[in-house]
């Protein structure tokens, strides 16, 4: 079987030879990955280790719309090199910590609504999708899956508005987060579409909305601003691509949305954080809806487990989550520097030879 054939019995909660299985690492570790597997590039890696090979459908803004001005929003705000504004606007300056970035928010200092009235939020209205058909048709030629990015809503919201300030809205002026939110509703309702149009197998989407011990706010407030934004994104999604798969992220304790997650669409939860979700749990009451993508705790099993450590778990995991095929492994976030080099090839070999094993 190729990486599409098996997706779509994953997605079918079918039995098949071999469990899908992928990891990512921050850019030091992998420079020292692909030394230790000899190989070139990511790509070489992928072939050389048997991960889930993927083709991504990105959208981005028109290249010929001028970007707007934001140094107001940044008055007096020191830069520091390294420093950037991203798509939304919100600078990023460098924490000296690898990948991590300190948040500056453009938003952080709105008195009044119309100043978010007047933010330049990004043009999607015009963003060029030709090729997307034609990166999909070849990936799917080649037995690939076609992963269409969709993004966030309420993440990117936070981060234009500021973390407190935007939790303080949702209490005080409601009328602020759902501006925001709508306006973010619509551009990834402009990305569903494309990618489904296209025919991605999945869209990406999520937000962490969830500490290890509980949901950031009441579930109250999750279902008016979170839950009917990404209930109309992915029945547009469906509604052009019936058969699209909705993968979902949240990092946390998310056990009370899980239900309505399944009930507007969900149907691949990542990442089943085991540090504060017992996956064997999750599977029982949902595995007949869901498929578990995830499940290999980057807080414990990956850098302060023993390669021996890492195998049981992997064997563990596709022995009482993946005995219908609905499972695809990944560690639960991007593997940081410390992860030895030893779990990582102990991962990648054992999730290779014990989901090769599963029989139709």
């Amino acid at each position: 079987m190729n990486d599409l054939e098996r997706f779509k019995a994953t997605c079918a909660h079918e039995p098949h030879d071999g469990i899908l299985y992928y990891t990512s690492f921050t850019q030091d570790l992998k420079q020292r990955v692909l030394k230790h597997f000899d190989v070139r590039n990511e790509r070489d890696l992928i072939h050389k280790t048997g991960m889930m090979d993927k083709a991504g459908l990105v959208l981005t803004p028109p290249a010929d719309v001028p970007k707007p001005d934001l140094s107001g929003y940044y008055e007096g705000v020191e830069q520091p090199e390294g420093s950037t504004i991203d798509g939304f606007g919100v600078l990023r300056t460098p924490a000296g910590f690898h990948h991590f970035t300190h948040t500056v928010s453009p938003l952080r200092n709105a008195q009044r609504f119309e100043d978010l009235e007047a933010f330049p939020f990004p043009d999607y209205s015009r963003a060029d999708t030709t090729r997307f058909a034609e990166i999909a048709d070849t990936a799917h030629r080649e037995g690939r899956v076609v992963v269409g990015h969709v993004g966030h809503i309420f993440e990117t919201a936070w981060a234009i508005r500021g973390m407190e300030e935007f939790l303080m809205d949702m209490a005080v002026q409601p009328e602020w987060c759902e501006f925001i939110l709508d306006k973010l509703k619509e551009i990834n309702l402009i990305k569903a579409r494309a990618c489904a149009a296209a025919g991605a197998d999945w869209i990406h989407t999520g937000d962490d909305v969830a500490t290890q011990r509980g949901m950031m706010f009441s579930i109250e407030q999750w279902r008016r601003f979170q839950k009917p934004r990404w209930a109309e994104i992915y029945a547009e999604a469906r509604r052009i691509k019936p058969d699209i798969q909705i993968w979902y992220h949240s990092d946390g304790d998310i056990s009370e949305i899980i239900p309505e997650l399944i009930e507007i669409g969900v149907t691949i939860l990542n990442p089943v954080q085991p540090e504060c979700l017992d996956p064997e749990m999750v599977k029982r009451l949902y595995g007949d809806k869901l498929v578990l993508d995830g499940t290999i705790g980057t807080q414990t099993t990956m850098p302060f487990g023993t390669p021996d450590v890492v195998r049981e778990v992997v064997k563990r995991r596709i022995e009482t989550l993946g005995y219908d095929g609905a499972l695809i492994l990944s560690p639960t976030h991007v593997l940081e520097p410390e992860v030895p080099l030893e779990n990582i090839e102990a991962f990648l070999n054992t999730a290779r030879e014990e989901g090769s094993r599963q029989t139709v």
